[in-house]
């Protein structure tokens, strides 16, 4: 029985598997780009069967597809975009920068699901060409992870982070500017510094999305819109929006659409922002978990796994580590998007498959990271107050509520004195008779210190 079967394109007749359901480009592709191991994101193929889907219906009602051919291609094309033939897509990431080879095997699996009458071509990617399909695909691809995906995990951290901010509120502990001591914070005003942060993060995405919504479809091959119905990419978006539930439109400017990637440019610089954002707060708690004995140890981290396979009891921060490699590889996908982006040559840009990959392989990423950060290290932090307790009567920054009453000279001479002999703020104080015991213990409040209700110094 043979294995194989004929199938014929412009460029003639080719060998294809004979239970594969690609045809003759699809083939060609895995011959000539035979590349790495990365494949072409299966959330972008599903972005292009939902293209082909409303292609197939608005070309039915445009008259430019009879009914059975209309509904025969809707069909098959939802059975793709639902993921059910997803192992009919095995082609490199690495193809022509159009993302032309991808196109047609979506179109080639399309067509041969929908039945022998369909041409992948005339048929399946009627009114279409892949220069504003592919990029079309991109923006849905990213906008459907956004929703269902990366925004949700952001939300959840942030929500977890403004629930410890809050359980956190009355905690003092010393601040630290320049990796030295400073004055007072709670550890609530902390937590709460960093979730302001991520909500930054979270307007710039929701921002650049604006831009995301906008498709290149109707624009064609470069632009003009030929070969295609001057309703077709409206009508399209339109199918799209309601049924994934986006607030899709039609690119102002198909030209700009199909040559440049400014809009995931900035898309994905909101990735890096948040990267950014999360390795600060990661670090800081790694900072502030850092012992247990040796170190700040003003926090205790979850315990989730043996971490030396040398050391025994040894406990690392794990969940850290993890989200701030997520992070720096954000950074770097981040460059390499910037320049495949500028690399649009007149009238098409053809970086775009790298753009896309590393585009979603950073929401994945983040999105994975972020939930494991908030389950495996977030919800289970604790404060260790009794060392956050020591650490701050040890300050000598304390001294900084002095200045008021008794000038920067004066209280500069008071903090040099404890540092020097190793001893109290309050001693020193009272050594080079600057001021009573009394006044000491009424200007010198931590709590008052960090806007927070008065208390004694040496309350617990």
């Amino acid at each position: 029985m043979p294995s194989t079967r004929t199938e014929t394109d412009s460029f003639g007749p080719i060998d294809v598997p004979l239970d594969a359901l690609w045809g003759a480009q699809t083939a060609r592709s895995l011959h000539f780009f035979a590349i790495g191991e990365q494949r072409m994101p299966l959330p972008v193929i599903h972005a292009l069967a939902w293209v082909k889907w409303a292609a197939a219906i608005v070309n039915g009602e445009l008259n430019l597809l009879d009914a059975d051919k209309s509904q025969a291609i809707a069909d098959a094309a939802q059975r793709v975009a639902a993921g059910e033939f997803d192992a009919a897509f095995p082609l490199s990431v690495w193809q022509t920068g159009s993302g032309t080879q991808s196109n047609m095997n979506v179109n080639e699996v399309v067509a041969h699901l929908a039945g022998p009458h369909i041409h992948p071509n005339d048929d399946v990617n009627l009114g279409q060409s892949s220069n504003d399909v592919f990029p079309s695909a991109m923006h849905i691809a990213v906008a459907l992870h956004a929703k269902s995906s990366l925004q949700p995990a952001l939300a959840d951290l942030r929500n977890t982070l403004s629930a410890k901010a809050t359980a956190f509120s009355d905690l003092l502990k010393i601040g630290r500017t320049h990796l030295q001591d400073a004055t007072p914070i709670t550890l609530g005003q902390e937590l709460g510094g960093y979730e302001a942060q991520l909500a930054l993060c979270a307007n710039s995405m929701e921002h650049a999305l604006l831009a995301v919504y906008r498709l290149a479809l109707g624009g064609t091959a470069v632009g003009t819109g030929i070969n295609t119905h001057p309703e077709f990419g409206a009508r399209v978006v339109a199918k799209l929006t309601k049924q994934l539930d986006l607030p899709l439109a039609q690119a102002d400017n198909l030209f700009a659409a199909l040559a440049g990637h400014e809009a995931l440019v900035a898309f994905h610089a909101s990735l890096k922002m948040l990267a950014i954002a999360l390795t600060k707060m990661a670090n800081d708690l790694r900072l502030m978990g850092s012992g247990p004995r040796a170190g700040l140890g003003e926090l205790q981290l979850p315990q989730n796994e043996p971490g030396s396979s040398i050391m025994p009891g040894k406990v690392n921060p794990t969940q850290i580590e993890a989200l701030t490699m997520v992070c720096a590889q954000v950074m770097g996908h981040d460059a390499a998007i910037g320049f495949a982006a500028s690399q649009g040559h007149f009238e098409l840009n053809v970086y775009k498959p790298l753009i896309i990959l590393d585009t979603l392989d950073s929401m994945r990423l983040l999105t994975d990271a972020m939930r494991s950060f908030t389950r495996h290290c977030l919800l289970g932090l604790t404060a260790n107050t009794a060392r956050m307790e020591e650490l701050l009567q040890r300050s000598l920054m304390l001294v900084t509520a002095l200045t008021p009453h008794i000038g920067y000279d004066r209280a500069a001479r008071i903090a040099k004195l404890a540092h020097d002999s190793g001893g109290t703020l309050r001693d020193a104080a009272w050594a080079l008779e600057a001021i009573s015991t009394e006044q000491f213990d009424a200007w010198v409040d931590p709590a008052r210190m960090a806007g927070q209700p008065a208390r004694s110094p040496h309350d617990g």
